[in-house]
């Protein structure tokens, strides 16, 4: 048996691999990332035969790996905890059809809110979707776990979450490896009328999935994470899950041995041990990373308390923010270590918020924004979108003032047409553009509004460590003409200092337009040239292998 100091994402990538995938998809978002560029790149080391793909967006990523487990091999696909809700309504349906070949999404969490929107929890997701969820302590376990899941997805035929948070997925540890399974061979789907969810095969579909939530509940009982330790009656309990046994180890130290304990990392939550904690404990405090899923559960929103209940739900635990082993001392009244302090040191060291990259395309871009801002409207407002341009919330731009999901820019500008607003500004990323802003494009296209899209197209997704966009470039204006854009208000700039004032007399030209345009600001990222380039070859070698293609431009030869 091999060991390797991997982080908790590589951790997943590498079970995933010695489960036996057949292939793995991924639309990249911190912190889950690393999952499938480490797999990917093992993939290239060990010349093995695995499909992989950077998706357009989380629900294709998760479509395609459901056509995988359709034709019974096994597939992974990984996200972000937000991902999730672009992916949510495959997820939800391929939960009532349920798995062939084994299908494991591992998505990864962001308490604290280190680079997300929120701090949403995906055990709820899981729970709504009744199938099951793992949730690691640690690198080993998301190695063991993600093994467990593949197992568990073929034998009950469920799809199977695998919750990482951030802390464990961007952290290292010694991880034992084990053999790696070789893949399954391709098999379809029996009944075809599974996948085929009309409503008299979803009815008969769903009766089903509710069937295996006894063996669901079953297998949660018995997993061995799954552990109960009373070590007295009525000694005061404990429930904690995932991450924060690591914290609570550390926080507690020999003080554990005082309590009865129960740790989950294994759900449908374990409702027989929990009622034999409950039994034997005088109260029970809960630690969990997150939301207060089990909490919410055992005390029934908050209203049951036959025994003292203490949490998140009733102020005991910190609502808001990460864990970590000094807010669990303080959970217990136990004394913290003093941080080191500098005298005179906050006089001198001030916050520095993130920035743009020197020379970033962006900030031209946004420059070039401004200007034209300063002729409109007092107090005109520009629809942001996810992505290093929504860096230009700050200063020194201060040109956008929206950022909420990812491809919300679109449909936001058009509502704010809609109130009134003329002309309505928005700024997308190309790689955004892709991932969900071309919908929204399309009821811009059809209500021809003045609404005035800056598509920022630098060919890459830089904001998530340089992964390959869909499109970029012509292709850009190809897919927007496509989409229904009239070509002569699609218009492209190269968004450099000494083309500002050109540029900006092809803005003012599509301000002056009454309806819908589109300014392409191209430039490619200068973070992440090399890659671009890597990136366009591959993608040309993929389209042109055989140099025959009528547009090919040798460069496959």
């Amino acid at each position: 048996m091999d060991s390797e100091i991997l982080l908790g994402d590589e951790a997943v990538a590498r079970g995933a691999i010695d489960a036996g995938i057949s292939a793995a998809y991924a639309y990249p978002g911190t912190p889950s990332t690393e999952i499938f560029e480490s797999l990917q790149t093992y993939v290239k080391q060990q010349k093995l035969d695995v499909k992989g793909l950077w998706s357009t967006n989380e629900k294709v990523a998760l479509e395609e790996a459901i056509g995988v487990s359709y034709c019974g091999k096994r597939s992974l696909v990984a996200m972000k905890h937000v991902g999730l809700n672009v992916a949510a309504d495959p997820f939800m349906n391929v939960a009532v059809s349920g798995a062939w070949g084994g299908l494991v999404l591992a998505v990864a969490d962001d308490p604290s809110m280190h680079s997300s929107q929120n701090e949403q929890d995906s055990r709820y997701f899981a729970d709504f979707a009744q199938v099951p969820c793992f949730e690691p302590a640690d690198q080993q376990e998301a190695y063991a776990m993600t093994l467990d899941a593949f197992a568990l997805s073929e034998k009950l035929r469920v799809p199977v979450v695998l919750r990482l948070v951030t802390r464990l997925a961007h952290s290292r540890a010694l991880v034992a490896l084990g053999e790696r399974s070789a893949q399954k061979p391709l098999r379809y789907v029996d009944d075809a009328g599974l996948y085929t969810l009309i409503p008299s095969n979803a009815r008969r579909a769903y009766a089903g999935l509710v069937g295996k939530q006894a063996a669901l509940a079953d297998y949660a009982e018995q997993h061995a994470s799954n552990a109960l330790t009373i070590r007295g009656e009525q000694l005061p309990g404990l429930i904690v899950s995932g991450v924060a046994w690591n914290y609570l180890r550390e926080a507690l130290g020999p003080r554990l041995e005082d309590f009865n304990v129960l740790r989950v990392s294994v759900y449908p939550l374990p409702v027989k041990k929990v009622r034999a904690l409950l039994d034997a404990s005088s109260d029970v405090t809960f630690i969990e990373e997150g939301y207060p899923f089990i909490e919410r559960f055992v005390s029934a929103l908050g209203l049951l308390r036959e025994k003292p209940l203490k949490g998140k739900l009733t102020g005991d635990v910190p609502r808001m923010g990460e864990l970590s082993p000094d807010v669990v001392r303080r959970v217990f009244g136990l004394k913290v270590a003093p941080t080191l302090t500098i005298e005179g040191l906050d006089g001198v060291l001030a916050a520095r918020p993130p920035r743009l990259c020197d020379a970033c395309p962006h900030g031209d871009s946004y420059n070039l924004i401004n200007e034209v801002l300063k002729e409109l409207t007092p107090g005109m407002r520009v629809m942001g979108d996810i992505g290093c341009y929504a860096l230009g919330y700050y200063r020194p731009y201060q040109a956008i003032h929206s950022c909420l999901c990812m491809g919300s820019s679109i449909g936001m500008a058009l509502g704010a047409a809609h109130a009134g607003v003329s002309p309505s500004l928005c700024v997308i990323g190309d790689g955004t553009f892709t991932h969900s802003g071309m919908t929204a494009l399309v009821d811009a296209v059809h209500e021809d509004l003045p609404v005035k899209v800056f598509i920022l197209d630098n060919s890459i997704v830089a904001m998530t460590g340089g992964q390959p966009v869909s499109v970029s470039d012509e292709q850009v204006v190809d897919l927007v003409a496509g989409l229904g854009v009239k070509r002569e208000h699609i218009r492209v700039v190269s968004p450099l200092p000494q083309k500002h004032a050109e540029n900006l007399a092809v803005v003012r030209e599509e301000l002056a337009h009454p309806g819908l345009s589109v300014i392409v600001a191209r430039r490619a990222c200068v973070r992440y040239a090399k890659e671009i380039k890597e990136h366009k070859r591959e993608r040309d070698a993929a389209h042109h292998h055989d140099g025959g293609c009528q547009d090919c431009t040798g460069s496959c030869r």
